[in-house]
């Protein structure tokens, strides 16, 4: 299948399908000598696991991974390094009804229509059990980023209507509470209208936001490679995500010029900006500035209700979906935004390690 791998330099391969063996990914690009353990991937692969809230599907796997090669003595080589998860709780005859009809708001009809058949288990390569090997390979990312002093901070900052308040975000409350919200209270009045949801057998989506802090000047290209297209681009490839914003976003077209600049000034001898309207980019660029993205992320597709459809007989059909599933995907999603984030600005670094000649030099004149 063309389209499973990312990034020009730091490039990610994943493989594998929600009820196959086991999902997995093949990164490369990765700098040699970095300390790496299995220990450092779990950490961000418990933050995505099944089954941790009454709000995720109780899809029950261990999702402990395995390092198969690129590591050697706790670092990286600078080879290919490849990681597996095996799937242990795959229950195939949830979906052996699937195999005839469409369900709405999922790929199966599209995948079918591409390549003239289906793995119609969970849907196979299209579900969001690929994510599993986006959120290790963002891991090694986020280890390599950290050693910068690059921070990433993703969190859920709405649940349908409930949404945190800005002003009170407390980043330490995050890792307190199922919904991964930096505000106590908006948590708990999203905790109570997923109940609802769960209730009424039906699903509800959101949005996430994504720091970024500590990043240089430069990073990102001013055509095709943009580092906010990028991120774009990387944020978009996951499933459930319908939108992406930088900084104000669609709220910039309804802004005056006056308004939406973003001021520069002097600060302890460096440049740096009153506001952050732009989001920590300009012209493709990062300007030094934290990044700010958002993503909008859609309900659930599989909800308990009767849903109308056509079966691969074209005929119109009445269905009730079966199996474990999320009544809101955003908590389970919000590691995943980090990770590809990371992904997308570890490839950023690399590639711009080549854009002047001087640093060029400097950098092999300290090797003679």
């Amino acid at each position: 299948m063309f389209g499973s791998s990312i990034g020009n330099i730091f490039k990610i391969t994943t493989w594998g399908e929600s009820h196959g063996r086991a999902v997995g990914v093949v990164v490369d690009g990765c700098p040699a000598g970095l300390p790496l353990s299995e220990e450092d991937i779990q950490i961000f692969l418990n933050r995505r696991k099944p089954g941790q809230s009454p709000y995720a599907t109780p899809r029950n796997e261990a999702d402990k991974v395995e390092i198969l090669s690129g590591i050697f003595e706790g670092k990286t080589t600078g080879t290919p390094i490849s990681m597996l998860v095996w799937n242990t709780s795959a229950r195939s005859s949830d979906y052996s009804e699937i195999a005839k009809y469409y369900r709405p708001g999922h790929a199966d009809y599209t995948f079918e229509q591409k390549y003239g058949f289906r793995d119609y288990r969970g849907g196979g390569r299209s579900s969001a059990r690929e994510t599993v090997a986006r959120v290790a390979a963002g891991a090694i990312a986020s280890k390599f980023l950290n050693s910068l002093g690059i921070k990433l901070q993703a969190y859920t900052r709405s649940i349908g209507p409930v949404s945190i308040d800005e002003t009170a975000k407390d980043f330490s409350e995050i890792y307190k509470n199922p919904l991964n919200m930096p505000d106590r209270e908006a948590a708990a009045k999203a905790e109570a209208l997923l109940k609802e949801m769960m209730a009424a057998r039906d699903s509800i989506g959101g949005t996430i936001d994504c720091e970024i802090t500590g990043l240089p000047v430069g990073l990102g290209e001013t055509v095709f490679e943009k580092l906010d297209a990028n991120l774009a681009k990387a944020m978009m490839s996951i499933g459930a995500v319908k939108g992406v914003e930088i900084g104000d976003g669609f709220r910039a077209a309804f802004a005056y010029g006056s308004q939406n600049n973003d001021a520069f000034y002097m600060e302890n001898g460096r440049v740096a900006k009153k506001t952050n309207h732009s989001g920590g980019t300009l012209g493709g660029m990062s300007d030094g500035s934290p990044v700010h993205l958002r993503v909008a992320v859609k309900p659930t597709p599989s909800i308990f209700q009767s849903q109308k459809t056509v079966n691969n007989s074209d005929e119109d059909i009445e269905i009730q979906i079966k199996g474990r599933h999320d009544p809101v995907i955003v908590p389970r999603a919000v590691v995943v935004v980090e990770a590809m984030a990371a992904i997308t600005v570890m490839d950023a670094l690399l590639a711009n390690m080549t854009s002047r000649m001087d640093r060029i030099l400097k950098f092999y004149k300290t090797l003679e």
